[in-house]
């Protein structure tokens, strides 16, 4: 029989991670992440509750993108996690759009072309989007070591989560939908 949290057909694709209370690691303390990818090489995700000190209109300047959209400008970029954190990912629905997509896994993209920073400038972009510095990573086995030692609680994922619940809710609505209240959430587990 295979171990579930060893196995790639775990199904960790398109799941959150939500840290635990105990989570030392000052870059995921308090997150919640959308895990993209899971395969054989490992797994990549972005963190969806925390933010960079820049605005949209930052990036927009930095590679020369016009925009006037004031409100479109003032939009928070996310920090995505601790690799590579000068490289931006855009995520959206993978429906969105014509643009060339690093990864798709049929419920979002993950776009890296400023092609798609353009035409979310020019108001011809996804809806929905997040702007991310950084991604996530993991090594093959170790976000598995790292479940099993109960630094994380596995969500099913729901796009309402990523881009309808305000940010500062969103590791609280995670944790609602599995039941449970932040309040009553121990800061160590245990093995059965």
């Amino acid at each position: 029989m295979k171990d579930p949290l060893t196995s790639v057909d775990a199904g960790l694709s398109h799941q959150f991670i939500v840290a635990m209370p105990s989570m030392e690691d000052p870059w995921f303390n308090g997150t919640v992440s959308y895990l993209f990818q899971h395969d054989n090489e490992g797994c990549m995700g972005l963190v969806i509750n925390r933010l960079t000190s820049m605005k949209l209109g930052e990036v927009f300047d930095s590679l020369d993108i016009e925009c006037d959209d004031e409100e479109l400008r003032d939009t928070n970029v996310y920090s995505g996690g601790p690799v590579m954190p000068e490289h931006g990912f855009i995520i959206h629905r993978s429906k969105e759009g014509p643009w060339s997509s690093t990864a798709n896994n049929g419920y979002l993209s993950i776009t890296t072309s400023p092609d798609v920073l353009e035409a979310i400038a020019k108001g011809r972009g996804p809806t929905d989007f997040l702007v991310c510095l950084g991604c996530s990573g993991w090594s093959p086995g170790q976000l598995e070591g790292e479940l099993k030692g109960n630094a994380w609680l596995t969500v099913p994922a729901d796009l309402e989560l990523i881009f309808e619940e305000g940010i500062e809710t969103r590791y609280d609505a995670a944790l609602k939908r599995l039941g449970i209240d932040k309040m009553f959430l121990s800061g160590s587990g245990g093995q059965a």
